[in-house]
């Protein structure tokens, strides 16, 4: 892989240094706005800050490895990669930060992931690898913004509905499942008499949905039948 902008052990000029920062700023701002739009914990000015950083410790380590190989001193030794694995391993605490567990679920894991990748993005332009630092960014905003549209993976969910008129809701209930794509694993069910005398059901379903398929969309629609008492997520 050739070098971008500068010879390996070459000292950088101001303005090859201010392109790489641009650059990274760039990178870092590309992948910042997609995580902010979806009000993600780490935003865009968090994604530049990581970007800029890791490309500032590139840079550093760069501009090190130049000034060494000027003096031309063979008893001196620079350590290659020192700094940069700094970043790699440091990055993560940052991105811990983003990732949230609640009621067993867990958030926040591909702010993570992007925080990382911008880290490392950082790291490649500040060591001049701009090409593929820019092949690199545009694969991290494929996976982002399309790969869920692409490729479409079952999730499987639990879902607790309490009803009246056992018959004609359960009809309605498979209707919705058939009309959404939503395949039944298993199914609980119990009867109790209410306080008015009328049987009550409460189904538990274990589902498997398409990727396509919102599961905030299914439990609208089964929330407007006026047999659905109540419709509730269980933990699978």
């Amino acid at each position: 892989m050739v070098l971008d902008w500068v010879s390996f052990g070459q000292p950088l000029t101001f303005w090859q240094m201010l392109l790489r920062i641009v650059a990274a700023v760039v990178f870092g701002t590309i992948i910042g706005v997609e995580r902010e739009s979806k009000n993600r914990p780490a935003g865009m000015r968090t994604h530049v800050l990581v970007c800029l950083g890791a490309a500032l410790i590139g840079l550093v380590e760069q501009q090190t490895i130049a000034y060494v190989v000027s003096l031309g001193d063979p008893h001196i030794n620079v350590s290659v990669g020192r700094l940069t694995a700094q970043i790699v391993s440091g990055v993560g605490f940052l991105g811990a930060g983003t990732i949230i567990i609640a009621d067993r679920r867990i958030t926040g894991l591909t702010t993570a992931a992007s925080l990382w990748c911008a880290a490392c993005l950082g790291l490649a332009v500040g060591a001049g690898f701009t090409t593929m630092a820019l092949v690199a960014c545009l694969v991290v905003m494929v996976v982002l913004k399309l790969m869920q549209q692409i490729v479409h993976v079952n999730t499987y969910k639990r879902l607790e509905i309490q009803f009246v008129h056992r018959n004609e809701t359960l009809a309605y209930i498979r209707e919705t499942f058939e009309k959404m794509e939503v395949k039944i694993l298993d199914q609980d069910f119990h009867a109790e008499t209410g306080e008015n005398g009328k049987n009550m059901y409460t189904n538990v379903y274990t589902l498997s949905m398409r990727g396509k398929t919102h599961y905030q969309d299914l439990i609208t629609t089964l929330s407007e039948h006026p047999n659905i008492r109540t419709v509730r997520t269980r933990n699978v």
